[in-house]
């Protein structure tokens, strides 16, 4: 039987609960343990007089704690100090109370409050932990972190929805992620568990290096504990808590082009036209909010995107296989002649301020902003969506400015001595409204400040005032950080019940489980070397956040990037999981074809991408069946291999494909380190690094070239490629199997996994997918490639076939060729010419054995080519090596 990803098991409740203690505050609380699964611990300490704010369950469903009324909470108390689980133990104790939680197997601390003191107030919650000095930290976002992705002590690190530009350092951002992965390397292995403190509220959070501390302004302390060990172990364990990141539809793995400033339908057709003349591969094209009727949500602009052009335009390019994607923000124009104002006003779907639609500003002018928690304005909110399909079907919709993003602050209301918004502004995003700040209430004020905007700004600057209400009652102060997340919840029940297809999401703000519906871009880069860095740590943040589709602003958003910078970025971003360039309206032009040196590093990345097409779409499915990320740090592969915990200049794709980027200016080399074993340049597979893991590795990268190499072990499966994804995915495989250089006995493993993309669902069906388990072996001179398929008759049904074998890492060519296809010899499993052996050329060895000196005595590949496998049925192929004398 083929192995298949599979999720975790989940136990039965194992539930205790102990009796209202007093913390040092005074105050009167409730704590609950209760190991959810085998390998999930939650702890919970709530109010015992009354009920405070959390998540909502169905934006986020999972077990419920138990209810706490009226100072008594059903069930048993605790009895007992120490509460064992099958992987984690909770423990705890009083006077004044503590707990924590340690490894069953070998008693490692993971979590102890002991040492500092348990604060719990009405809009102040303090809690902090010990950690040993070496524990490596990743995690607690959404921000820029230009040390990388391993968190640095002292930095600042809050976590509270903002508009503030990605260029901003170590500032709380878009997106709402308090998680965080703890990997310790115990006895030469390396270890990993996370922590989520479930809570939607504003918080700062200090880490020591040896302790760290959460400061909350409301909600609940409600953590989980997650017991890896391994980096994968963790994210499927988080993501089964959290929900599994969304399968994309194979299209969305293509490339993706936008501008905010397409200013009519003729250029978007000029930037289609341009990449096709190029021949450089492009699948989607999007519009900013250019395409829309003075920025009205669910318009078009009559004249500059007259929907009989545009609806032709789609109809040629769907034709070819190329989707359309449009932005919308969720402000809604307040304008009373405005279908959608009118149907919103009528159905009071709209968050309040002081019992009125709360007033605030951005691209169109005055805004209100709908309530996502209230369930007649998820309705609306599909509604609208359906209506604009019937306008215009698009692709998919991205949702911006969703944190939400406001150009005023305060109350406000429309001025009666100027117009708003002003008449052929240069600077739209500058406040036209007449408005004052909010001081008098503790919820605009609270009397702890988080560090927000990295200015320990007003909560409710250039956003909606946190004593806005939502939908029954709700406190904007408590669902801030829920808002992009709520309307992602609802644009994909929009896109999935009017097309009945795979809905395509792109958000910009993200909370605890938005992976489940939505793809993330980065935000509002910088053209510079700096944010080429940094998009790779944030890239890799949201893997372990549970949302493995994101990627950056490939070339910058603004302001006009240097040829030589956009050709270093697309060698990168053509291996983001979202490949996307987008510019801001004020920048040149930068479309890949500008210069004719990006369009040949384009050529050569992105066409490297689109053979990789197959392997990325099944690490999407694995990624929604485990939550194992697409891009992962170096250390989800090697977490013994210590020298990679802070490595944040080169990534893996799925467990064995590193990429090794230019990110200097000037460089045409690049320091890039390996952990040991084999590793074969894709691009040339001649190039061979046999790495001891010691010092990095200097490779050659001249301006249009990228280092991409796949690890031993691997069997990658590989298609011709193509300028559009579905005429790549129509083309043969070919499998390349990864040997150490000169093994005489190994083994290599991979998988592909195939569908109807089109299909909601991404799962096995028989007639809609296979999964195919692909095994490669050698002994002496014996080499075996052999397959395992499910459900093959989709993959028989469209005509999928290998048509070659690259074997590396073995020297000389093939005899004795033997095919079995389902059992039986396969006469009918090779073209019309004959199959024939070839040998690869001499390896030329990089690193700490060769240093570049071509070995003239070793072949490195060996090639089995004239096939026509059936990619749907199990097959074996059998040879002897041959080595020359």
């Amino acid at each position: 039987m083929a192995w298949l990803p599979q999720r975790s098991r989940r136990l039965g409740p194992a539930t205790s609960w102990c009796p209202w203690f007093s913390c040092p505050t005074g105050e009167a609380l409730w704590a609950t343990c209760r190991h959810e699964t085998r390998e999930r611990v939650r702890a919970q300490i709530t109010d015992a007089d009354k009920q405070r704010w959390e998540v909502p369950y169905n934006l986020l469903p999972r077990e419920p704690a138990p209810p706490v009324t009226g100072g008594r909470v059903t069930g048993a108390p605790f009895t007992a100090a120490e509460y064992p689980g099958e992987e984690l133990v909770f423990t705890y104790g009083r006077d004044p109370f503590w707990f924590a939680v340690h490894r069953r197997s070998t008693r490692q601390p993971l979590f102890n409050t002991s040492a500092g003191a348990l604060v719990f107030k009405d809009q102040y919650l303090e809690v902090s932990t010990a950690l040993p000095k070496d524990a490596a930290l990743y995690g607690l976002g959404e921000n820029t972190q230009p040390g990388g992705i391993r968190l640095r002590p002292n930095d600042p690190y809050t976590i509270y929805t903002t508009d503030i530009s990605a260029i901003n350092l170590n500032t709380d951002l878009y997106g709402s992620h308090p998680v965080y992965m703890d990997l310790r390397s115990l006895s030469g292995r390396g270890v990993a568990h996370a922590v989520l403190l479930l809570n939607s509220n504003g918080m700062d959070v200090f880490y020591r290096g040896t302790s760290l501390t959460y400061k909350v302004i409301g909600g609940l302390l409600d953590f989980y504990f997650f017991a890896g060990p391994t980096p994968l172990a963790v994210v499927d364990q988080y993501t089964s808590m959290i929900g599994r990141p969304a399968p994309m539809p194979y299209w969305a793995f293509g490339f993706h082009q936008c501008r905010w400033g397409y200013k009519n339908l003729s250029v978007v057709e000029g930037v289609v036209e341009g990449y096709r003349n190029a021949q450089i591969p492009l699948d989607v094209i999007w519009n900013d909010d250019d395409h829309m009727d003075a920025a009205k949500d669910f318009t078009l602009d009559p004249v500059n995107y007259p929907r009989p052009k545009l609806l032709a335009f789609l109809d040629k390019i769907h034709a070819q296989g190329m989707k359309y994607i449009v932005l919308i923000d969720p402000g809604i124009a307040v304008n009373s002649s405005y279908g959608v104002y009118q149907r919103g006003m009528a159905r009071d779907i709209f968050i309040k301020l002081d019992g009125q639609p709360y007033l605030a500003q951005v691209w169109p002018g005055p805004v209100y902003f709908p309530d996502f928690l209230n369930p007649n304005g998820v309705s609306w909110w599909i509604d609208e969506v359906r209506r604009f399909h019937d306008l215009v079907p698009v692709d998919g919709l991205w949702i911006d400015m969703n944190e939400a993003s406001n150009f005023c602050t305060g109350k406000c209301t429309i001025p009666k001595k100027h117009q708003c918004p002003i008449p052929d502004s240069k600077t739209p995003w500058v406040c036209c409204l007449d408005c004052k700040n909010l001081t008098n209430t503790r919820w605009d004020e609270p009397p702890y400040k988080i560090n927000a905007s990295g200015q320990t700004a007003l909560l409710g600057f250039n956003t909606i005032a946190t004593s806005a209400t939502h939908y029954n009652g709700i406190l904007e102060y408590n669902a801030h950080s829920l808002y992009g997340f709520s309307q992602a919840i609802a644009t994909h029940k929009a896109l999935q019940g009017l097309q009945g297809k795979r809905p395509f999401i792109l958000t910009r703000s993200t909370f605890v489980g938005s992976g489940a519906y939505a793809a993330h871009w980065t935000g509002d880069n910088k053209g510079t070397w700096e944010n080429l860095r940094y998009s790779i740590s944030t890239m890799l943040n949201f893997g372990i956040f549970g949302m493995p589709m994101v990627g950056a602003d490939i070339c910058g958003f603004y302001p006009s990037p240097t040829e030589e910078l956009c050709n270093r970025w697309i060698e990168l971003g053509a291996f983001y999981p979202f490949s996307r360039d987008h510019a801001n309206f004020a920048s040149p032009r930068q479309e890949l074809y500008v210069w004719e040196s990006v369009a040949k590093s384009a050529r050569n990345a992105l066409g490297m991408r689109y053979k990789l097409l197959p392997y990325l779409y099944t690490l999407n499915y694995q990624a929604h069946l485990t939550g194992a990320p697409v891009a992962r740090p170096v250390f989800f592969s090697f977490p013994d291999f210590t020298p990679c915990y802070g490595l944040s200049t080169q990534f893996l794709l799925g467990a064995g494909v590193m990429v090794s980027p230019v990110l200097e200016e000037g460089a045409t080399s690049v320091s890039a380190l390996f952990p040991p074993g084999t590793w074969y340049n894709l691009f040339d597979t001649a190039k061979v690094v046999v790495s001891k893991g010691g010092a990095p590795v200097r490779l050659d990268a001249p301006l249009n070239e990228i280092n991409v190499h796949v690890y031993q072990g691997t069997v990658l499966p590989m298609q011709r490629g193509g300028v559009i994804s579905k005429d790549a995915r129509a083309t043969p495989f070919t499998l390349v199997v990864a040997f150490p250089l000169g093994a005489a006995q190994a083994d290599a493993e991979g998988a592909v996994y195939v569908d109807d993309d089109e299909r909601p669902e991404m799962a096995l069906a028989e007639g809609q997918a296979t999964y195919v388990q692909f095994h490669a072996s050698v002994r002496g001179r014996a080499v075996t490639v052999r397959s395992e398929a499910l459900m093959g008759s989709y993959s028989l049904r469209e005509g999928l076939v290998i048509e070659r074998l690259t074997v590396l890492g073995l020297e000389g060519t093939g005899k004795d060729l033997d095919i079995q296809v389902d059992g039986a010899d396969a006469t009918a499993a090779v073209a019309t010419s004959s199959p024939y052996f070839a040998a690869g050329g001499s390896a030329k060895l990089q690193g700490e054995e060769g240093e570049g000196v071509e070995d003239g005595q070793r072949s490195v590949s060996v090639e089995v080519g004239g096939l026509a496998l059936p990619l749907g049925k199990s097959f074996s192929v059998t040879w002897n090596l041959q080595i020359e004398s």
